[in-house]
């Protein structure tokens, strides 16, 4: 909301006003209690705290009675929001936002870095994970590109037509790695963070369902989702810890949401458009559809990742076609085609290069060679479950 009347390029005032409010809330909740209602405490905290500033501000003074009626009108009426726009607009907030996260004027990885921060609430640390990357040169790009944003004086505005059609790609791209984090979190004590899986695939369903984004990747995008999804109930035991697709128990797999996505695949498969989404998508199908590990189609899997080789040349994508690879060729092969790549960086610190390696000198009988790469894993690896499941690993190998 305050984005939205400063603009975009006050990002960086919107966020502290936030943060103020928040900061009020620790210090006065404790003695006062929690509000009956704590966002409209926030809201209206935050709304005083901006309007304070809009005060104090000389270049803020003529627009000073606009902004503070609109304010008003905006906190007047909760619904507001949701009133309706032109056809060829984007009715949800959050993914105006991104939009407008996702100017041309930003290098992609800025424009993405940018909406993950200020929209999904992504930490530094996060985003790093996410693009591989260090938190300290994600915070300077966060910088870069704010500075940009107030140096080209840019408007905030929702792009209509064509130039809506240009920022797609950003916009996939950020609720991809939205999506991302959900399914396989870079931080904290849970390796599954269901909430942002479903906030993903609720934005990406009102994207494909917008005249102007409703294209073949976007619905390949939104069957990635909603199959990986479908998995997600299995996909970790009580106590949290990763399940591998051979241990996980297929009759707890969401039908429905397997249903929807082959539905979305099937509607990708119009048009010539072959994105990573598309046999990111494929590879999910070949899972959901097998009725149990062992009739995995992995000649298919191979070949959609062989497919995706050729679209990026991306390590980890050679690392993930690897696992496949030994399913078909044998655990040899496998050693053979991440040797060939694993001091590639992220490789060379990836503790999965090292549980890989792990996994395929095991099905070898090579033991020691197994336990001094899971090991190795364990000691890169960030979350306790990924630790804990590399920690099991070992246990399994000591006594043999």
């Amino acid at each position: 909301m305050l984005t939205g009347i400063f603009g975009i390029e006050r990002l960086q005032l919107a966020e502290d006003v936030v943060q103020e409010a928040m900061v009020r809330a620790l210090q006065t909740w404790p003695y006062d209690g929690v509000p009956r209602n704590p966002a409209a405490w926030l809201m209206q905290t935050a709304k005083h705290l901006a309007l304070d500033v809009v005060r104090r501000e000389r270049r803020f003074h003529e627009k000073e009675p606009d902004v503070i009626v609109a304010m008003e009108q905006r906190l007047a009426d909760p619904g507001a929001s949701a009133a309706p726009f032109f056809d060829d607009e984007i009715a949800d907030d959050r993914l105006r936002l991104i939009f407008a996260c996702c100017h041309p004027v930003l290098t992609p990885e800025a424009q993405t870095a940018l909406a993950l921060k200020t929209l999904c609430g992504f930490s530094p640390g996060e985003i790093a994970a996410a693009f591989l990357s260090t938190e300290a040169a994600v915070a300077k790009r966060l910088t870069r590109a704010k500075q940009t944003l107030q140096e080209q004086r840019v408007a905030f505005e929702i792009p209509t037509g064509g130039e809506l059609a240009a920022r797609l790609d950003g916009v996939r791209q950020v609720l991809y790695l939205l999506f991302n984090e959900g399914y396989k979190a870079s931080a904290g004590d849970s390796l599954v963070r269901g909430e942002l899986c479903r906030e993903a695939i609720r934005l990406t369903a009102l994207l494909a369902a917008h005249p102007v984004a409703n294209e073949s990747t976007t619905h390949a995008l939104l069957a990635l989702m909603l199959l990986s999804t479908a998995r997600l109930p299995a996909r970790t035991d009580d106590s949290g810890h990763l399940l591998r697709l051979a241990e996980q128990d297929r009759s707890a797999w969401d039908l429905r949401l397997i249903a929807s996505g082959l539905h979305h695949l099937q509607l990708s498969a119009t048009g010539d458009a072959l994105s990573e989404y598309h046999l990111q998508a494929g590879i999910a199908a070949c899972h959901c559809t097998a009725p149990n590990y062992v009739s995995t189609d992995w000649p298919t899997i191979l070949a959609h990742y062989d497919q995706w080789l050729r679209l990026t040349d991306s390590p980890v994508v050679a690392l993930n076609r690897a696992v496949a690879l030994a399913h078909v060729a044998g655990p040899d092969a496998g050693i053979r085609a991440v040797e060939a790549i694993r001091h590639r960086p992220p490789l060379d610190t990836y503790y999965l290069t090292f549980a890989v390696l792990g996994e395929f000198e095991a099905q070898c009988g090579r033991l020691p060679a197994a336990t001094a790469h899971f090991q190795r894993a364990r000691q890169l690896a960030e979350l306790p479950s990924e630790r804990d499941f590399l920690a099991k690993k070992l246990r399994e190998l000591a006594p043999r």
